[in-house]
């Protein structure tokens, strides 16, 4: 997998200490982003999957659950929904951020994109959009973003936003 770059621990990505992994590549270009770098889908470094595991495993005893950034991760769905089904077998919870709304994500047909959105408990989804910047909000930039409870939505059948 392509990715940006790893931050082992991690207070910011998401509930209780976290893995971050941050992919590569992302086609949103968001005016304003906090990861511009990410953007080349040609920039970053190769990262075998083993060595990603390891890594995570490394912090297992450190970590609340991995989050998976960007750039943006479902360009690489199938490697990182793999990577989060390794993570949920060693207990620990997934949160994926995305610059598409959920609505786009069930629409698309990108290999590996619905693994993805099965296995992850938490989306923040959306692009940033600078006019609605907040850096009062939990995990996200701008107030268009939403922060869903992926379980519940399933079960519900609608979206489950967590304030």
């Amino acid at each position: 997998m392509r990715l940006a770059g790893i931050v082992p621990e991690s207070i910011v990505d998401g509930p209780g200490v976290r893995f971050v992994v941050f992919a590569q590549g992302c086609p949103h270009h968001c005016p304003g982003c906090h990861n511009p770098e990410t953007w080349d889908p040609a920039g970053g470094k190769e990262m075998a999957f083993k060595e990603v595991l390891k890594m995570m495993k490394k912090k297992i005893k450190h970590i609340r659950g991995i989050t998976l950034s960007g750039g943006e991760p479902f360009l690489q769905a199938e490697e990182l929904s793999a990577l989060a089904r390794e993570a949920k077998k060693m207990g620990l919870d997934v949160v994926t951020y995305t610059g598409y709304r959920y609505e786009e994500l069930q629409a698309l047909t990108l290999s590996g994109v619905q693994e993805l959105l099965e296995v992850s408990d938490i989306l923040i989804d959306g692009p940033f959009m600078i006019e609605y910047k907040d850096i009062s909000l939990a995990f996200r930039g701008s107030r268009n973003q939403r922060v869903i409870n992926l379980a519940d939505t399933r079960k519900n059948g609608e979206i489950v936003l967590i304030a």
